[in-house]
């Protein structure tokens, strides 16, 4: 009898389902960035991404149960991230995304310092657009990704459907108030994100470095190699 082949790591994803996936391809996000960290690189960033996971997570957990407060919270933070990955892209080349997202940021804190109202009716219009522009940006790309765009396209539908029932059956300013508990989720799961990234790049701070070769004194490498055979 045949022995059964052990599933490769493309069907394991696959036969978790879509919602599976799309918790992987989230997951994977912050493993792309760690993989192309160097050591020096990773024991002056994971600090930083420990302590913004953590506090993303705190923000969460006060919008949600915050109920006066909560969208203001939430869009005065998502403004605040806008602002800083536009400058950053910006600053890198991408000018004309860099300056809208920076723009945008902006005004999206401008709003949350203004009005609560104002901040849950920008959530209620932005949670559904945002949703479905993350969805068709994982489509458009292949394999695990494309299948997390699936998943995502289907809670853009979801949620979506849910916001504009609870409007028409239960008040606008209670949809409102549903977006605001999407949008906190959303930055909760980033969270989460930054703290698994942390994890990554503090394991690779303590992975021990190469040994030299005996005879080695370090000026031959840094002239471009030692030329002892390996």
């Amino acid at each position: 009898m045949a022995q059964r082949r052990p599933a490769r790591p493309t069907q394991r994803a696959a036969a978790v389902g879509p919602w599976g996936t799309l918790v992987v391809v989230v997951s994977g996000a912050a493993m792309t960035a760690v993989e192309r960290t160097s050591p020096e690189q990773a024991r002056r960033a994971w600090p930083r991404w420990l302590a913004g996971g953590v506090a993303l997570g705190v923000l969460a957990v006060v919008a949600v149960s915050w109920a006066d407060g909560g969208a203001r919270l939430v869009l005065g933070a998502a403004g605040v991230l806008a602002a800083g990955r536009g400058a950053q892209l910006a600053a890198g080349g991408s000018r004309p995304i860099g300056t809208g997202a920076a723009l945008a940021g902006a005004v999206a804190v401008a709003v949350a310092l203004t009005s609560a109202t104002a901040a849950g009716w920008v959530l209620l219009a932005a949670v559904p657009v945002l949703l479905l522009a993350g969805a068709l940006t994982l489509l458009s790309r292949g394999g695990a990704v494309r299948r997390g765009g699936q998943a995502a396209l289907v809670w853009w539908a979801l949620v979506t459907g849910l916001l504009a029932v609870t409007g028409v059956l239960a008040g606008w300013e209670r949809a409102a108030g549903g977006a605001t508990v999407v949008a906190a989720l959303g930055l909760g799961l980033l969270g989460v994100v930054l703290v698994v990234g942390a994890t990554s790049l503090r394991a690779i701070v303590s992975r021990p470095a190469p040994a030299r070769p005996a005879a080695c004194a370090g000026c031959a490498c840094s002239a471009g190699g030692c030329g002892i055979p390996r």
